[in-house]
């Protein structure tokens, strides 16, 4: 294989992988480096401080400027614009912000990365996006500003009664597990019980409240740490993520449990006005059992499994 740079192209950078090709009137600077088996297309411009991987695809209309560092895979739509400064001034030259985008991930046409931005490994941004705060991996972005919408490679459950959720296979031992509830004119009691309902017995609990509709939380595993969530009023959705396979399911009961083992990635998003969410835990609070960045997680779920 070798490189295609086309006539009316203007490729200064020696620093091109193989099976890369440059199309009409691109612009590449000398210090700029492009992987193998990538696709600039016409009307690109690529400034010094750009490192792109393998098979990267960069339609019309891009320009890619200093501090952009973009992983294998990626597709990044036409006329998509990425910045560097926050806070531009002419004639001011500041060190550009470092703009990461991860393996697998696509930014639709029109989009608009802020400086300094994460996206994460086969996160999605849609066309006409406004990304103002990082994607996290797998993520759905959409609007102005960009809120996540969805999750990709998800299989959603539909909602349905306790008892028929229960029977739901979850990824990584996760299960909802349907709670006791008696309902009367004078309202609806729920009960869980420790070694009944929860797997664990209890050393912490706390409430989760007031979350506009378009915030997320949690987005973390737990190296030790069991936990069991309960909606108690309204409703939200939760990502259950091995690894591997990833599931969202709906709390919308309190009649009904979600059981999460220790190494699950856990996403809670599209809580209603009105939901709380309660969380037993079976450890004391510890900052040092939190998984945060999604990478460590898939590596400590794969040492589990050699282990």
């Amino acid at each position: 294989m070798s490189v295609f740079v086309h006539a009316q192209a203007l490729c200064e950078s020696p620093h091109l992988g193989d099976g890369t090709r440059v199309w009409a009137f691109a612009h590449v600077l000398p210090g700029a480096r492009i992987g193998r088996d990538c696709n600039i297309c016409d009307h690109v411009f690529v400034e010094n401080d750009v490192v792109l991987g393998d098979r990267v695809t960069v339609k019309c209309g891009v320009q890619l400027w200093d501090g952009l560092r973009v992983g294998d895979d990626v597709f990044i739509g036409p006329n998509a614009t990425f910045t560097n400064d926050p806070s531009p001034r002419s004639k001011q030259h500041r060190l550009p912000l470092v703009t990461a985008i991860a393996s697998g991930a696509s930014i639709g046409a029109n989009a608009t990365i802020l400086p300094g931005m994460t996206i994460g490994t086969r996160a999605m941004v849609g066309a006409g996006a406004v990304v103002t705060h990082p994607v996290p991996a797998r993520a759905v972005v959409m609007g102005n500003p960009a809120r996540i919408v969805g999750y990709v490679d998800t299989q959603a459950h539909p909602k349905s009664e306790p008892a028929e959720a229960s029977k739901r296979e979850l990824p990584g031992g996760a299960r909802l597990v349907p709670l006791g509830s008696f309902v009367d004119l004078r309202g609806t009691l729920s009960v869980a019980e420790v070694q009944g309902h929860v797997p664990f017995v209890p050393s912490r609990v706390f409430f989760v409240a007031d979350v506009p509709g378009r915030e997320v939380r949690g987005e973390h595993a737990h190296r030790k740490c069991q936990q069991f969530l309960i909606c108690v009023r309204g409703t939200l959705s939760v990502i259950v993520d091995d690894g591997r396979t990833r599931h969202e399911v709906a709390l919308d009961s309190p009649a009904l449990g979600l059981f999460l083992p220790p190494l699950i990635w856990s996403v809670q998003y599209r809580f209603s006005e009105d939901a709380a969410l309660a969380v037993l835990a079976s450890d004391p609070y510890d900052a040092a059992d939190y998984v945060r960045d999604y990478d460590e997680f898939l590596a400590l779920r794969a040492g589990s499994a050699r282990s």
